[in-house]
């Protein structure tokens, strides 16, 4: 699976940016899609999900805020950033796996395929 994100850049706090991962490989490995963040001097944390069809899953400091979802070609995943925050500054990766159990939906060691990461600013 080669995973390809883009749509990172610098914004105010307050606005929105969106993220895109386009994948290419064998669809039973892009059953699960995720995106991931990291901030410096931090570990690598889930930021939300989509399972085949199944409702999307987010992370608490994200909820309300961020949306993920399918779309376009070469099997895009898209993740729509509104309302901002400077502790939203990270490098953001997407990435992809078989289907995931619920419990293995947020663990960064669950996934087998990385994309190279795309950063996002949000500035104060």
């Amino acid at each position: 699976v080669q995973l390809q994100a883009s749509g990172g850049g610098l914004v105010q706090a307050g606005g929105s940016l969106t993220l895109s991962c386009a994948a290419s490989g064998p669809t039973d490995s892009m059953i699960t899609r995720a995106w991931f963040r990291q901030a410096p001097g931090n570990d690598r944390e889930f930021v939300a999900a989509l399972r085949g069809s199944d409702r999307p899953y987010y992370a608490d400091s994200v909820k309300g805020r961020f949306t993920i979802s399918r779309g376009g070609a070469r099997n895009t995943v898209y993740l729509q950033m509104n309302s901002l925050k400077p502790e939203d500054t990270a490098v953001y990766y997407c990435t992809s796996n078989r289907r995931l159990a619920n419990s293995g939906i947020p663990i960064f060691g669950a996934y087998a395929y990385w994309g190279k990461g795309t950063q996002v600013t949000v500035s104060s």
